[in-house]
């Protein structure tokens, strides 16, 4: 090994370990604020967020570094991916010790610990959480780009623990002031933001060792109306048809399935060539959980609250009122092509909304 290679990997090997120790200080910070907080540790919680001015020095020193090895090694390939890394796993460390600070301020808030059913939430949650951090920080310290996949696959396990707590908090029959309940709330939304943070570390993890790009994010899409007989089958198999790489696509009846489709809806729909292979009325008839992992609810008749009592908090519920459907609801082939040009407009500004010009 040459004497500027030495340098090179003695350089990099110090930047490394500077990450290392920033992660392992802001694992204590949130472990800290959490223990704090379930405690009433006023002392502890003063100490987490004095500490956050030594997490911020670091991550100022660490940036300086990286970008002195960039200037004076120019690094290519590998080594310029992991400084790539290394800049913004920087920044989520920095971002995740903000988060054990502001949980650590939520005691100031509160009247001493939380409730025990609150506190319960706090800790099953924070177990979870802390967990994905620990195993997105060791995927990085290791290379183990495996291991960065399954810890982002853990996140929806998060997502639906925090979907969870947050319909326990709108309990009208507990007794939480509105401060308390405004507190844990706050305390819900940074764990869940050190969850999304453990994902993007994760993903530089993998970027790191594979080269590979943050995927695009897939979104899972509901449409709903009153029987699934015809307008939500159509503007599924729409949404197949022109945008199958965003998103994932649903629909079904909000009160009580049809026996069969529209008169003529198949043959429509084979014509524009969209799949009406698999198309059948099917009742909606879904857990708490798996009505969690849709990003969008599509009301086609109703409003989506006349169809579902508690629609998940992270979910977004859009009422399309269409203007092209007969009153009596009997499709001619020129009311089909109505709905269909209204529908496509609809689908491609919500797609294009969520996904950005890259929708497809």
């Amino acid at each position: 090994m040459s004497h500027y290679e030495q340098r090179l990997e003695k350089d990099l090997e110090h930047i490394r370990g500077e990450v290392s120790d920033l992660a392992t200080s802001v694992k204590q910070a949130v472990k800290n604020s959490i223990h704090a907080l379930l405690t009433a540790n006023q002392d502890l919680a003063s100490a987490t967020i004095l500490g956050d001015g030594p997490i911020n020095r670091k991550m100022r020193e660490i940036d300086s570094l990286c970008h002195q090895f960039i200037a004076v090694h120019l690094p290519s390939a590998g080594h310029l991916r992991l400084m790539s890394s290394v800049i913004r796993i920087n920044i989520i460390l920095e971002r995740v010790g903000d988060y054990a600070v502001t949980i650590s301020r939520e005691l100031q808030r509160i009247d001493g610990a939380p409730d025990k059913r609150l506190a319960q939430g706090i800790e099953l949650l924070a177990d979870e959480v802390q967990l994905m951090l620990k195993q997105a920080i060791a995927s990085f310290d290791e290379d183990n780009a495996e291991l960065a996949r399954g810890t982002i696959a853990m996140s929806a396990q998060v997502d639906n623990t925090v979907s969870g707590l947050y319909e326990e908090l709108l309990d009208e029959q507990a007794k939480w002031s509105l401060i308390e309940r405004f507190a844990v709330f706050s305390v819900y939304h940074r764990l869940e933001r050190i969850a999304d943070q453990a994902k993007n570390l994760c993903e530089q993890t993998i970027f790191t060792v594979s080269g590979e790009g943050k995927a695009n994010k897939v979104y899972q899409i509901l449409f709903i109306d009153d029987d699934n007989s015809c307008l939500s089958q159509l503007a599924e198999a729409v949404a197949r048809k022109h945008f199958p790489e965003s998103g994932k696509y649903v629909s079904a009846a909000g009160r009580e399935a049809a026996e069969t489709l529209s008169s003529g809806l198949t043959e429509f729909i084979d014509s524009h060539g969209m799949d009406a292979s698999k198309a059948k009325p099917k009742a909606y008839d879904m857990t708490p959980a798996e009505l969690n992992r849709f990003h969008v609810i599509v009301s086609l008749k109703a409003p989506v609250s006349s169809y579902i009592d508690k629609i998940p908090f992270q979910t977004t519920a859009l009422n399309w009122k269409l203007t092209s459907v007969p009153e009596d609801c009997a499709c001619s082939d020129q009311d089909f092509e109505s709905i269909h040009r209204e529908l496509s407009v609809l689908i491609k500004d919500m797609m294009m909304l969520l996904r950005g010009e890259d929708a497809a």
